[in-house]
């Protein structure tokens, strides 16, 4: 009894460690936050030194002795639950690979990501990819170091790309791409050879107010809780959490397309409710956390385009969206509103592309990030290599900075190997999607009726509540009694699109 006794009081003490930890970490993100919604311009310098102390703080409180003393005794100890467990051990492996960051580094990083993000905002606002070249050239060596620290056993690449998808390397998603590649190039021809979608009635005038109003509603509608989240403008569409009872999500309003705000809206109200649904008994810890990146991704592109995109959802929403914009929609019936929300064309934007297309331009960076991991593209380079993957892979000229190697937030945060878990997750959320169809035989109806409760508390039940207990494929064979396979989102799209 003593023995119990005494595992259960390091226990705690490892779990109050965690949520020290855990305090200063998202002090961090509400600073980061802010950096990307309210800071003047003005108080940059001061907030990347802000975000450096802090950052480096957090390193060294998970990067103490004692702490892995703890852990190391921990991991050996009987008289834990399967969930406690399995805390310490994904703990004891974050700890281990934390270890391998020095305190400088940590500290130069941050730095490097601050000056980025100003610069790819300026760049954004001036269409000038030069302004940004040098800070980003400095990210790309600190990434190189980064992996050569942590280590990997085939492309440099593998061992960023494990830190947002564990267990996931690139000879893995070589095989998808490359199945995906062709199955899914031979349906885009297929919808391509049909006559187009008029689309001309989205690219009108939409007030910005109103876009905003609807917005609220729409995320109100799917279960977004106020009283613990809120929404913003920014300049690239985020969600983030500093605990189940504060989630932050933002958006960004194109007066000529008001699909931009609308979509942007459920893909973050996605990725929010999956933070509030995480179990905050388990703040700091990572059963309190998201399982991955892809299964993250899963839920805002399971709410955007399997939810929103349906017809079920548009019977209930649009008439309301209708008597927003009277003037503009007026004339245009469901029908013809559906097929154009759903118009499938090679694009530009990664963000407004659509379900069939998006994954080439996942690929793109996929395939750039690669070469910048191995040392056979820079950041001087990337302008050209991006527009020439444009060419190959969608066949669009990229004419500017801005809708090309600009477009994207990530890389000025030093997320290379992110981008990849977006495909996946796409992949996983028709595979959970098909699923909770079958498990909730009145879905299609729910739905139509705007009822989006008993969907949200399946997922809440069969993905939320499980955090980092389990990984992506794990997670994957239990809810859906499989491992992730493509072909539940090639016949899901074949079904969309009436391709037989």
């Amino acid at each position: 009894m003593q023995k119990l006794q005494t595992v259960r009081e390091q226990y705690d003490r490892y779990c109050a460690k965690m949520r020290k930890i855990a305090d200063v970490k998202n002090a961090t993100a509400v600073l980061q936050w802010d950096q990307e919604t309210y800071l003047p311009a003005g108080g940059a310098a001061f907030r990347a030194g802000q975000l450096a102390t802090l950052s480096t703080l957090a390193h060294e409180m998970f990067a103490d002795e004692s702490l892995g003393t703890l852990l190391h005794g921990l991991a050996e100890a009987e008289g834990l639950d399967a969930r406690e467990h399995n805390n310490v051990l994904l703990t004891l492996e974050d700890y281990e690979k934390n270890k391998k960051y020095s305190a400088a580094f940590v500290a130069k990083l941050s730095q490097a990501t601050s000056a980025a993000y100003h610069a790819w905002i300026q760049a954004r606002k001036e269409n000038d990819f030069h302004l940004y070249e040098a800070s980003l050239q400095q990210m790309i060596l600190l990434k190189r170091e980064e992996a050569a620290l942590l280590g990997y056993k085939g492309h440099p690449y593998d061992a960023l790309l494990n830190d947002y998808e564990k267990g996931a390397n690139t000879a893995m998603l070589d095989t998808i791409f490359d199945n995906l590649r062709g199955e899914l190039g031979t349906l885009l021809q297929k919808v391509l050879s049909r006559p187009p979608a008029d689309e001309a009635f989205m690219h009108i005038s939409y007030d910005k107010g109103r876009q905003w109003a609807f917005g609220l509603s729409l995320l109100e509608k799917m279960g977004f809780d106020f009283n613990h989240g809120r929404q913003d403008i920014s300049e690239h569409p985020f969600t983030t959490s500093f605990s189940p009872q504060d989630v932050r999500v933002t958006t960004r309003i194109n007066e000529h397309d008001f699909a931009n705000m609308i979509w942007s809206c459920i893909h973050e109200g996605g990725h929010a409710l999956y933070e509030q649904g995480l179990d905050a008994t388990q703040y700091g810890l990572p059963c309190g956390e998201a399982a991955s990146l892809s299964i993250h991704e899963s839920q805002s592109r399971l709410w955007e385009n399997c939810v929103g995109r349906s017809m079920a959802y548009w019977q209930y929403h649009y008439p309301d969206l209708q008597a927003a914009f009277p003037q503009q929609l007026k004339d245009v019936p469901l029908a013809a509103f559906y097929k154009a929300i759903n118009r499938v064309k090679p694009s530009l934007i990664r963000t407004e592309a659509d379900e069939l297309t998006y994954h080439f331009h996942v690929m793109i960076r996929y395939e750039i990030e690669k070469q910048v991991l191995e040392g056979t593209l820079n950041a001087p380079d990337l302008p050209v290599a991006w527009n020439e993957w444009y060419a190959r892979y969608l066949d669009v000229k990229v004419p500017d900075d801005r809708q090309g190697v600009l477009q994207d937030i990530h890389w000025s945060h030093g997320s290379f190997g992110y981008f990849p878990t977006y495909s996946l997750g796409s992949l996983y959320a028709a595979q959970f999607f098909a699923k909770a169809t079958t498990d909730i035989i009145t879905l299609e109806d729910d739905v139509a009726r705007g009822n989006y409760a008993v969907l949200l508390q399946w997922l809440r039940e069969n993905i939320h509540r499980h955090g980092r207990f389990y990984t992506s494929e794990e997670l994957c064979r239990k809810v859906t009694g499989a491992g992730l396979d493509a072909a539940y989102f090639l016949r899901y799209a074949e079904k969309k699109f009436d391709i037989d």
